[in-house]
């Protein structure tokens, strides 16, 4: 049973700043950790670039318990706000040396490799490599561009930062943060919350609840409220649309929401898993899927974003839903202690609009588990090849049964106010054998259904061009006659 206990306000937090517990009071529920770095601690090395999570120069660790050990993940500062930082530790560029300790190995690579021009965007460069240092051992030349990837530079052209990466890990120095993890992991362990986080400031509240029972109470004490978990998307609306957002309910500390699990039928996706937690177990089934989300973001946003949030905010561009469409996934809703489950094509309702109800929330992703049958393929195509929004996603699936099409799922994003599949077309596929001459007879079906935008990122008659494109492409990879298209990042050695 849902209770209706009332949860006591407080206008502070608790999170660790080299090695101290850092208490302040007054928070406002919407400032951002760069603000709060530059304007309150007088940390000037983390800095403002876009403030929308793309350039990188704002990036810092944090440190949080996972299954008993510490965990460093590189975000960025400018779209995370500041009760997210509750609970957990928080490393800068000026934590790595302090007192006349030494530079940290990254540091140390960055001078030696002459890795910083101008140096504005050079903190943000080292943050990223420490967090990859002090978590990954041995790294590939792939795994390090994937992680560069979210941090950008007009002066060195990158080589010499990718240099100065593997001279760090060339010069056998070891984790400086993890060496002194056992300290770290007692002093988060006695910050750690077991009830709500419930802070107000300035007419703002914020509420981070420890677990499911507790949000569905507070989504029915509070239906307005806006529900966040990695902010990547409300962020930008507060640093760049000046959004006020009254009441925040983030769902971020909520392990059970965090659950990836399998079962012999499905996987299932708690809402509040990361992208980089759920990739691993989607990679695994479904190569294409795991790289659509390789580049969903860059790995700052991919740290705090989730799959749930991506869903539920009822985005047209967002890449995780048409592969969900064409996958047959389900959604698991709650409202108080009442769950319903709907296939995840019945939950866009309209641009931004979900047939979530007042009070209710998103709480689990339900994905079919691969079968032989099903062939699979996902594709993104736009501007740029890391960190951009979709001009056009395509997600399909198909399964054939002697050569002709027994079942078949054609799912498209970006293309219109709400990501859809061409049922019309999918119609006009079945029964019919797998072949180019099927996917042409089908095309007008697409086109009739097909009613696509024009904007900044595409016009219509583009969008309509890949769509069909896309189809083309998938009936020749699956059938046999064509070679998967896997675009590696910019520099991967062979």
């Amino acid at each position: 049973m849902v209770s209706s206990r009332a949860t006591a306000m407080t206008d502070r937090i608790r999170f660790i700043l080299d090695g101290q517990v850092r208490e302040p009071a007054g928070v406002d529920p919407t400032q951002t950790v760069l603000q709060y770095l530059r304007g309150v601690e007088n940390r000037c090395g983390t800095k403002e670039g876009c403030a929308e999570g793309d350039c990188g120069a704002c990036t810092v660790v944090l440190g949080e318990l996972h299954r008993g050990e510490v965990r460093y993940r590189a975000v960025n500062a400018c779209i995370l706000f500041v009760p997210a930082l509750d609970g957990k530790a928080l490393f800068t560029v000026e934590s790595l040396c302090r007192g006349g300790e030494a530079l940290h190995p990254v540091q140390e690579a960055m001078v030696d490799c002459h890795a910083s021009q101008c140096g504005f965007c050079t903190p943000g460069f080292v943050m990223s490599l420490v967090a990859l240092y002090e978590s990954e051992p041995a790294p590939s030349r792939a795994r390090l561009d994937e992680v560069l990837a979210g941090n950008l530079c007009r002066c060195t052209g990158y080589r010499p930062i990718v240099a100065a990466a593997r001279e760090a890990y060339a010069g056998g120095g070891g984790p400086r943060l993890a060496a002194q993890q056992a300290r770290l992991a007692e002093l988060l362990r006695s910050i750690r919350r077991s009830d709500t986080l419930a802070l107000e400031h300035g007419g703002r509240r914020w509420f981070a609840p420890v677990t499911a029972d507790a949000l569905a109470e507070l989504l029915l004490r509070h239906p307005a409220a806006r529900l966040v978990a990695g902010a990547t998307d409300v962020g930008v609306w507060v640093t760049k649309q000046h959004v006020e957002i009254e009441t925040a309910i983030s769902v971020a500390s909520i392990p059970e929401l965090a659950e990836i699990r399998e079962t012999p039928t499905h996987l299932e996706i708690g809402a509040a898993a990361t992208y980089t937690d759920a990739w691993a177990p989607l990679a695994a089934r479904w190569p294409d899927l795991g790289e659509l989300l390789r580049r969903l973001g860059s790995q700052q946003i991919r740290n705090v974003g989730t799959l749930g949030g991506n869903v539920a905010n009822g985005s047209p561009v967002g890449d995780a839903i048409p592969p969900l469409l064409a996958l047959d996934a389900t959604l698991v809703l709650r409202r108080g202690p009442e769950r319903r489950e709907l296939p995840a094509g019945g939950f866009f309702l309209g641009y931004r609009r979900t047939a979530l109800r007042p009070g209710e929330f998103l709480e689990t992703i339900r994905v079919p588990q691969p079968s032989p049958r099903r062939l699979f393929r996902a594709y993104k195509v736009s501007k740029r090849f890391d960190q951009d929004i979709s001009a056009v996603c395509g997600a399909f699936s198909v399964e054939l049964d002697g050569g002709r099409v027994a079942e078949v799922r054609l799912a498209y994003g970006g293309v219109a106010e709400i990501p859809w599949r061409a049922r019309g077309c999918e119609a006009a596929l079945r029964g019919r054998p797998w072949t180019e001459a099927a996917v042409d007879a089908a095309l007008p079906a697409l086109d009739a259904e097909l009613k696509p935008i024009s904007d900044l990122r595409a016009s219509a008659a583009y969008r309509r061009a890949v769509a069909r494109n896309l189809l083309r492409k998938f009936q020749l990879e699956t059938a046999g006659r064509g070679v998967p298209l896997r675009l590696a990042a910019v520099g991967v050695e062979a």
